[in-house]
């Protein structure tokens, strides 16, 4: 009897073992650690973890299982956060591209998450570098990323069933719209290569008074900025806008921005333009995202943006953003 109550205590006491944990615990290590916490951010959910002087920091979770966002002085990067898990991490403060070193129990999934970073920084996640391609080049090219994508999740057994279903479904949403796409797009490419004469716009309503075609700015270099009063990422865009204004007024270059709002929010892009001070010249489209400029150049999401010659010939017909240093520089160069 006494045999068997020691037997069922110890099945007892390992099933409780077993048992997931309802908590993680999340420790690591910043290097060049100066000031400032760290910060887990989920859904509905926010906790700051006390970092040392010595940048040392420690501290348990409850969370529900998924992809959460480890915050530091403004830097954010994913991670994989489970309720069970003992992870410890380590990074430069100062920097997270440099990467982030992971142990412990969960740095399976981390460490596969952090890896895939490389692949959505690197050309094969952008579409465009697939649509320039010739038929014969793209195949191969789509074919080589369809077989690294599929090398990756099928030997990743230790990593959680969470995000590797999500990843899975991701390549092949991925792989089957750059497919559909591609034939559209390399002939919209084509026809929008560096060099040819840019789709027009004849009377947009200008803010200023009046309306203006893009006939009129003829004889100078034109960039523009294909934009919305609701769209995030484009008001963000706008400070750097008005820099890049400032630093090149009294140049050949002309600073348009086209607003793609609907007539329902004509006064909302009225105010907008007063209150945020904007400078250069503001447009309103015709009809919004079915203008036929904007159709012209395939435009789905924005911002996006243009640069032509003063002949109104195409330099770029999806320009890098006014936060990029790398516009200044090819203005610099154009304008000298």
């Amino acid at each position: 009897m006494k045999n068997t109550l020691a037997i069922l205590a110890l099945i007892i006491l390992a099933a409780c073992s077993n048992e997931q944990k309802e908590y993680l615990t999340l420790k690591g290590k910043l290097i060049q650690h100066t000031s400032g916490d760290i910060v887990i951010q989920g859904r509905n959910f926010t906790k700051t973890i006390k970092v040392d002087v010595a940048g040392n920091f420690s501290d348990t979770i409850n969370v529900i299982d998924g992809v959460h966002n480890l915050i530091y002085n403004k830097q954010r990067t994913a991670l994989f956060l489970k309720n069970g898990y003992d992870l410890s991490i380590s990074f430069k403060g100062a920097d997270f591209s440099e990467g982030i070193v992971f142990t412990g129990i969960g740095e399976e999934t981390n460490r596969y998450m952090e890896n895939k970073k490389a692949f959505l920084k690197s050309d094969k996640s952008n579409p465009k570098s697939y649509f320039k391609l010739n038929e014969a080049a793209f195949q191969e090219a789509i074919s080589a990323t369809k077989l690294q994508l599929e090398t990756w999740t099928n030997n990743a057994p230790k990593v959680d069933s969470l995000v590797l279903k999500a990843d899975i479904k991701n390549n092949n949403l991925f792989i089957r719209y750059i497919n559909k796409s591609y034939k559209k797009a390399h002939a919209n490419m084509i026809r929008l290569a560096k060099g040819t004469l840019s789709p027009t716009f004849v009377n947009y309503e200008n803010n200023a008074g009046g309306t203006s075609s893009l006939d009129d700015f003829k004889g100078k270099f034109v960039y523009i900025d294909l934009w919305a009063t609701w769209c995030g990422p484009c008001k963000k865009e706008i400070p750097f806008m008005k820099t890049l204004e400032s630093k090149f007024h009294g140049k050949n270059i002309e600073f348009l921005s086209i607003s793609l709002d609907k007539k329902s929010a004509y006064k909302t892009w009225k105010k907008m333009i007063k209150e945020k001070e904007m400078g250069g010249v503001q447009l309103i489209a015709d009809k919004d995202f079915a203008s036929d400029f904007t159709m012209a150049y395939g435009v789905t999401s924005i911002p996006r943006f243009v640069l032509l010659d003063t002949e109104g010939r195409i330099i770029d017909a999806d320009a890098a953003r006014p936060s990029d240093p790398k516009l200044a520089v090819l203005l610099n160069e154009l304008l000298r």
